[in-house]
């Protein structure tokens, strides 16, 4: 888990994939990783999910690639199968982590959560936007030492305000065009 949060914590932003559809997604993987990102979080409500993960680390072995919205034993192993490097959760799921042979960031929103998924690693707050930055700075304030990534309706000229609260990276799922501005500017 070290690992995985100095890598996150190096990218800043970590672009969040989901589409209607498979090649969508690999589409906007590709892109992002071929513009010099290193980290991409794909998403399971993606049709075919697995086939991107597998076609993504073929063509991109050195990508640091994610698999989001891990919520079942099944998920995480066919995750882990096609290449995934870390899981993300959108809530706990200790389903997940009985199974998980890889880096697990498991999600939060209430204090007792993020407590419970930070005491295995990294937790993801989600929804951050129905929260904002001032959340988070409280949450560490009580939680000292503990390593969150803020997802769910956060912009990308909103980064720096998260970072800024306390956040090791900022995961982004819209305006995915605009994040190699963003993290120049950062």
């Amino acid at each position: 888990m070290e690992r995985i949060a100095a890598i996150l914590e190096r990218a800043r932003i970590v672009p969040v994939i989901r589409t209607a559809d498979a090649d969508s997604a690999y589409v906007a993987a590709a892109g992002l990783l071929h513009s010099g990102l290193s980290v991409v979080e794909l998403t399971a409500t993606t049709p075919g999910w697995p086939s991107v993960l597998r076609k993504l680390r073929a063509e991109f072995p050195d990508a640091v690639l994610g698999a989001g919205t891990i919520v079942t034993a099944a998920d995480a192993r066919e995750a882990t199968a096609s290449g995934a490097a870390f899981l993300v959760s959108p809530f706990p799921a200790p389903e997940v982590r009985a199974v998980a042979e890889i880096p697990f960031l498991e999600g939060g929103f209430t204090p007792g959560e993020i407590a419970s998924a930070c005491a295995h690693g990294v937790a993801k707050l989600f929804p951050a936007s129905a929260l904002g930055p001032a959340y988070l700075k409280s949450l560490l304030a009580v939680l000292p030492g503990a390593r969150v990534m803020p997802t769910g309706g956060i912009k990308p000229a909103d980064a720096a305000q998260w970072l800024a609260a306390g956040a090791i990276a900022v995961g982004i799922g819209s305006d995915l065009a605009q994040i190699p501005v963003v993290l120049r500017d950062l």
